[in-house]
C-alpha cells in the first residue's frame, strides 16, 4: 500500500453505490473525528492521510496526526491509525468512529 495526498476523490459511503451515498473528499475535510467509546476528539479529516488499497481502490485506513502540545525534536510524529471499517457515522460536522485505544 502507498500513501498519497489526494485533492479530489469521490467516496462511497455504502456498498450499493447509490448517488445519495457518495460525497467528495473536500466535503469530509473539515469534519472532526470523534471516538464513540470515550468521546475523545482524535483530529480533523483534512489533517489526515488516507491509505488506499491499490488493487481495489478501497480506503483502508485514515492516519490522523496525534494531537500533542509537546514539541517533538528529531522524532517523527505518531499517527493514530483508524481503520475505515471502524467508522460508524458520517454526520454534518463530525465522523464517529468506534476505536479501542489503550
Amino acid at each position: 500500500m502507498i500513501t498519497h495526498k489526494i485533492k479530489s476523490l469521490r467516496i462511497y459511503l455504502n456498498k450499493e453505490l447509490k448517488g445519495d451515498d457518495m460525497m467528495m473528499l473536500s466535503e469530509l475535510g473539515g469534519k472532526e473525528i470523534i471516538n464513540l467509546n470515550n468521546g475523545e476528539r482524535l483530529g480533523i479529516i483534512a489533517d489526515s492521510d488516507i491509505i488506499v488499497d491499490e488493487k481495489t481502490g478501497k480506503i483502508m485506513t485514515l492516519l490522523v496526526p496525534e494531537r500533542r502540545l509537546q514539541f517533538k525534536f528529531f522524532k517523527e510524529s505518531d499517527d493514530i491509525e483508524i481503520p475505515w471499517h471502524t467508522i460508524r457515522k458520517i454526520g454534518n460536522d463530525m465522523v464517529i468512529v468506534e476505536l479501542e485505544i489503550f
